[in-house]
């Protein structure tokens, strides 16, 4: 093929998507390839300074067994974490696919369904493939039974939270709402991401990782949202 050929090819592909979908999927290739680095620089040993340090100043000086904080603060703190728990997520997605689908908005619906899926889906099988062991640095303070590298919560809560968001944020046309809506994943997923190192069951680089990796999902779902409109605006059926 000659390279007139080659570049005609090239242009009539970027004709034929959005620019703000190429920007998409530059995006999501950076966003692999941070996750990727991040898991080589933990296989490497390279964050386990930064993670140990972390993890220790959570606790009470001199009592490592003690989270620093109120007993309040250390049930408020389990709370949050049920937000990125397999069963809570699984309980959002599916209330957001039957509200989705109660509304006609099949599409959204998929896309919902389906990030959420992958996060998981994908969590698990990086977390057998890294095999990390959790820490031991401090007790745990909630049952863990899966491996540690990357965070199964921070992935399923950046993947369901930040999807419901967009997709949301996809019917919405005051600005203001968007921003809530992105504002208000953003908090969950944040504390969720804070209370795996709180309990000492995952190491920063853990949680770094599963937001990441299910932050890629989110933007994969928007990539096929607009990929997937509807012909007529305002019809999703």
């Amino acid at each position: 093929m000659s390279a007139t050929r080659v570049l005609a090819t090239l242009w009539k592909f970027i004709r034929r998507f959005e620019a703000r979908v190429l920007i998409g999927l530059i995006l999501v290739a950076g966003a692999l390839w941070t996750f990727l680095n991040i898991g080589g620089e933990m296989a490497e040993g390279e964050t386990q300074a930064i993670d140990a340090r972390i993890i220790v100043a959570l606790r009470t000086p001199g009592n490592l067994h003690d989270p620093i904080g109120s007993k309040t603060v250390e049930e408020a703190v389990r709370d949050i974490t049920a937000l990125g728990g397999t069963t809570m997520v699984a309980v959002v997605t599916l209330v957001a696919v039957l509200a989705f689908a109660f509304h006609r908005k099949y599409r959204h619906a998929a896309v919902m369904g389906g990030a959420v899926l992958l996060a998981w889906a994908s969590s698990q099988t990086t977390k057998a493939l890294y095999a990390r062991p959790r820490p031991d640095l401090v007790p745990h303070e909630v049952a863990v039974y899966s491996g540690s590298f990357p965070s199964g919560h921070s992935t399923l809560s950046a993947a369901c939270y930040l999807t419901i968001a967009m997709l949301v944020a996809s019917l919405e046309t005051r600005r203001r709402t968007k921003a809530l809506v992105y504002g208000l994943a953003c908090v969950i997923l944040t504390g969720v991401g804070f209370s795996r190192v709180y309990l000492g069951v995952h190491f920063p680089s853990d949680v770094l990782a599963g937001w990441v990796l299910g932050a890629t999902w989110a933007l994969v779902g928007w990539l096929v949202l607009r990929s997937w409109r509807a012909p007529v605006r305002g019809r999703d059926d």
